[in-house]
C-alpha cells in the first residue's frame, strides 16, 4: 500500500483541529475527500483545509475505491451504524469517543471489526500527552508498589453557552460522562486495569444552552474499585467558574501507591509530579525524551504548541496501524471497555446504588 486513501466523515471542529493536521504529517497519506450533512459546515471545512472533494452522503464516500480508512467525527448515535457500514465496505475505521451510545454497540462495532480483519481505533486523544504516556509507562513498570488510590478530574468553564448536539440525550447518550470523563475512565483502565463496582451521581445545573432545552449532566462523579485494589475518584464538570475552556483548564490525574505518588496535568504536559515515602513534597518529573512523541511518529519534538501537538500522534498510530497491518492503540475493545463502565455509572446515578461492571474481562 504506497499510498493511504483517507476519508473524513463529520467536518466539524475535533476534525479539523485534530485529524487534519495530524494526517497531513503523515507519509504517504491523503485526505481523499470530506463528508458532512450540513452544506454550510462541509463548505467551510473545504474552504479551511483545502480539500476540494465533498460528498453530502457516507455511501458514497464508503464507495470510493481511493478510500481505505475512515475517521469518523460525528455525533455519538452515529458512530454505530457509520462504524458497521465502513467496515463492511472494507474501511478500517478510527473513531471519536464514546465510541456507542451503548456497551451492546460497541461490542458489535469490535466484533465487525475483528471478522473483518479491519484495523480499529477508538480516539482517546489524551493517552498521546508524552506525561501521560510516561506515567503510564511508570505505573505498569511498577514503580508505584501496591496501588491506593486513583483520582482524575476535568473541571472547565462553559457557562451557559450552547453545546450542540452534546446537549441532547438522544443525539449524545450522555453529557460530561461520555465528553470528558470518558477519556479519564480511560486512563484509569489503562494504568490500573478493570473497574469491578461503582457508584455514581450525575447533575444537570443549566436546563436551557443557548436558547435551546438540554437534558443532559453536565457534572458526574464517579466512586470506584479496581481489580487491582485501588480505589477511583472521578469527576469532571463544565460549570467549573473560572477554569476556562482550553488546554489549560483543569485536566489532573493521580495515583498514590505503597511506594510513590504520581501526578499529572495536562497544562505541563512535558513533565510529571512524583512523591516518595518520607519525602517532603512532590518532585518535578521531566518526561524522558523517548516519551515525547509516539514511537516513529514524524511530528517535530519542540515544534508548535505542546498543549495541542501531541493530539497529531493519534493519527499517526492509526496510519501506521494500517500499514503495519498491526492491531491499534487504543482499538474498539478498549473503547467499549470504558462505554461498560459509562452504562454502569448512568444506571447508578438513576437508581442510587453501588453496581457491579460487567464487561472488563473480554
Amino acid at each position: 500500500m504506497s499510498e493511504i486513501g483517507i476519508g473524513i466523515i463529520g467536518c466539524g471542529g475535533i476534525a479539523l483541529a485534530n485529524h487534519v493536521p495530524g494526517l497531513k504529517l503523515c507519509p504517504d497519506t491523503r485526505i481523499v475527500a470530506l463528508c458532512d450533512n450540513n452544506p454550510a459546515t462541509l463548505e467551510q471545512a473545504s474552504q479551511q483545509t483545502g480539500i476540494t472533494t465533498t460528498v453530502a452522503h457516507y455511501e458514497d464516500l464508503l464507495a470510493r475505491s481511493d478510500v481505505d480508512a475512515i475517521i469518523i467525527t460525528t455525533p455519538n448515535y452515529l458512530h454505530t451504524p457509520l462504524t458497521l457500514a465502513a467496515l463492511a465496505a472494507g474501511k478500517h475505521v478510527l473513531c471519536e469517543k464514546p465510541l456507542a451510545m451503548s456497551y451492546a454497540g460497541a461490542m458489535a462495532m469490535y466484533g465487525a471489526a475483528q471478522a473483518a480483519n479491519l484495523r480499529n481505533m477508538t480516539a482517546f486523544t489524551y493517552r498521546f500527552v508524552p506525561a501521560m504516556r510516561y506515567m503510564t509507562h511508570l505505573v505498569k513498570t511498577g514503580l508505584l508498589g501496591q496501588p491506593y488510590h486513583f483520582r482524575a478530574n476535568r473541571l472547565q468553564d462553559w457557562g451557559q453557552r450552547g453545546l450542540g448536539w452534546r446537549q441532547v440525550e438522544e443525539l449524545a447518550g450522555s453529557g460530561e460522562l461520555g465528553d470528558m470523563l470518558s477519556h479519564r475512565i480511560d486512563y484509569g483502565l489503562n494504568m490500573l486495569g478493570q473497574i469491578t463496582r461503582l457508584v455514581a451521581s450525575t447533575r444537570r445545573y443549566i436546563d436551557e444552552r443557548a436558547g435551546q432545552p438540554s437534558d443532559l449532566e453536565d457534572w458526574v462523579a464517579i466512586l470506584a474499585d479496581f481489580k487491582a485494589g485501588a480505589t477511583g475518584v472521578l469527576e469532571s464538570s463544565k460549570l467549573a467558574t473560572g477554569r476556562g475552556e482550553s488546554g489549560n483548564s483543569q485536566d489532573y490525574c493521580e495515583i498514590n501507591g505503597s511506594d510513590a505518588t504520581l501526578v499529572y496535568f495536562l497544562e505541563r504536559p512535558l513533565e510529571l509530579q512524583i512523591g516518595k515515602p518520607g519525602g517532603t513534597g512532590l518532585e518535578t518529573l521531566p518526561v524522558p525524551a523517548e516519551f515525547l512523541k509516539w514511537p516513529g511518529s514524524p511530528r517535530e519534538v519542540g515544534a508548535g504548541d505542546p498543549l495541542t501537538t501531541f493530539r497529531y500522534d493519534q493519527d499517526f498510530e492509526f496510519i501506521d496501524a494500517i500499514r503495519n497491518q498491526r492491531p491499534c492503540q487504543p482499538s474498539f475493545l478498549e473503547g467499549a471497555r470504558v462505554q461498560a463502565v459509562m452504562e454502569a455509572a448512568l444506571l447508578s446515578a438513576r437508581e442510587s446504588r453501588w453496581l457491579d461492571v460487567p464487561g472488563q474481562e473480554v
